[in-house]
């Protein structure tokens, strides 16, 4: 995977001025300033998750790269009308990071999709977490942050049970792919939304994605893609999976930390276990719950840590 909270709401009033890259968010005092990135992840991990889930009941329908297909071409359309992003008055740079912010959505969702198509969907978003959680202690300079990230990864191996040796390595070697192209999409993610006003850059981003893929799904599902129950249900899980959790997530991380997002993404795995219980019939055992439980706290152990820090700021920026 906003009054900001939508591309429609940023769209209907003169667009915020951005930073430059590495320059730092002024902060202000108040509780929305801390937990409203935050939150914004949340909504986008829940929106996420449960479009994974429908997506999985799709794929009999169009196969795992004719899902993808549908998912970033109406996202694209979706997010290109809505935000209407100017196609002059970037520089080289910045172009340039929106094609690589592109590539690496579009990677990680076909691989994520081609995972999901061998393997359980708690498994594959648990095995995929890895490389948010890898970012996590790459980009962190804290120690604490790091604790919290070892803490998310126990958590996230007694969910896949201790070991993933019984399942698909093909499906296996997929959701890791698709772990690394996570952390790449944070990355580029975040560059990208210092760069562009609002959700623009994710329209074009999303656009460049949807172009790529385009051909790949015409190979694969071919007519079928022309399907009207199927164009509903792929429209559908481009809302929930793309268009509503990248916006919410692109503008929280203008002002949050990619470490702590980063660990935040270690809540996925619960989602995603939530998600298939109550849309696949997915069970949860004694193992997974406390699994789930150990992803939790280390998510509370990063936001109470990023909070701290947001709040040791305030004073000596009113100096």
């Amino acid at each position: 995977m906003s009054t900001v909270n939508s591309p429609s709401a940023a769209n209907s009033t003169p667009p915020a001025p951005t930073p430059s890259p590495g320059a730092s968010v002024p902060r202000t005092p108040g509780r929305f300033t801390s937990l409203g990135p935050v939150g914004l992840v949340l909504a986008g991990g829940i929106s996420v998750q449960f479009g994974g889930a429908l997506a999985v009941t799709l794929m009999p329908r169009a196969g795992a790269l004719g899902v993808v297909t549908l998912r970033l071409l109406a996202a694209a359309v979706v997010l290109l009308l809505v935000c209407r992003p100017r196609l002059r008055g970037h520089s080289r740079a910045d172009w340039g990071t929106v094609i690589v912010f592109g590539i690496t959505m579009g990677a990680m969702n076909g691989l994520f999709y081609e995972a999901v198509d061998r393997i359980p969907l708690g498994t594959a978003v648990t095995l995929e977490v890895l490389g948010p959680l890898a970012l996590s202690v790459l980009a962190s300079r804290r120690a604490l942050n790091a604790l919290w990230a070892c803490l998310a990864l126990a958590g996230v191996f007694l969910l896949g049970g201790g070991g993933f040796g019984d399942l698909d390595p093909i499906g296996v070697a997929f959701a890791l792919g698709a772990g690394a192209m996570w952390a790449a999409y944070i990355v580029f993610s975040s560059r990208t939304g210092r760069r562009f006003p609002q959700a623009d850059g994710l329209a074009l981003a999303m656009a460049v994605a949807a172009l790529l893929f385009l051909p790949l799904g015409i190979a694969e599902a071919g007519t079928r893609l022309l399907d009207p129950t199927t164009i509903a249900l792929g429209s559908s899980v481009a809302l929930l999976s793309s268009v509503l959790p990248y916006t919410l997530e692109l503008l929280a991380l203008r002002r949050l930390p990619a470490s702590t997002f980063a660990i935040l993404m270690s809540l996925e795995p619960a989602i995603a276990a939530t998600a298939g219980f109550l849309i696949l019939g997915q069970s949860l055992s004694l193992t997974e719950a406390a699994a789930i439980a150990l992803v939790i706290a280390a998510s509370i152990g990063a936001v109470r840590t990023q909070i701290g820090r947001g709040k040791a700021a305030l004073p000596a920026e009113g100096q």
